[in-house]
């Protein structure tokens, strides 16, 4: 499964203003809700209901929150570049300034666990996340995000 798959360039942000991992959350949520059609609430919770099982923060300053979501026809993929880093309660402990959210299903099953691992390992590449930290714009994300790897 290809990023480019369940991740358009209008998903992509390239500065996010966020200054807790809740208000990035909440402002993904919103931009979610928008490109979906389904309550910002509704996606807001189930990412909170998430992170209360343990943070997303996978380390190297990405997060990778992620939900089941009711009513949801499709895995959705949205990508931000935080302004500044922020505390996410990683597992490295490192601030965050790269976060993925993945939205799934209800009954996406393997390929929600698919499209988990397709970003994992974009993220596990430090020269990815070097240039996406330098990337000019949405459009530059867009293309480092979906390069074949």
């Amino acid at each position: 499964m290809e990023i480019a798959e369940f991740t358009a360039p209008d998903d992509v942000i390239a500065q996010l203003r966020a200054s807790s991992k809740l208000q990035a959350l909440r402002e993904l949520a919103k931009r979610a809700a928008v490109a979906t059609g389904l309550d910002e609430e509704t996606i807001h919770a189930a990412l909170l209901e998430r992170e209360r099982l343990g943070s997303t923060g996978i380390g190297r300053r990405v997060a990778l929150p992620h939900a089941r979501i009711r009513g949801l026809d499709r895995i959705r993929g949205f990508f931000a570049r935080l302004e500044r880093p922020i505390e996410f309660e990683a597992i490295d402990e490192q601030p965050v300034d790269l976060v993925f959210l993945l939205l799934a299903p209800e009954a996406a099953g393997k390929d929600h666990l698919a499209a988990l691992a397709r970003i994992s390992r974009l993220f596990r590449n430090p020269e990815t996340c070097t240039r996406l930290r330098q990337a000019e714009d949405a459009a530059a994300l867009y293309a480092i995000l979906t390069e074949r790897q």
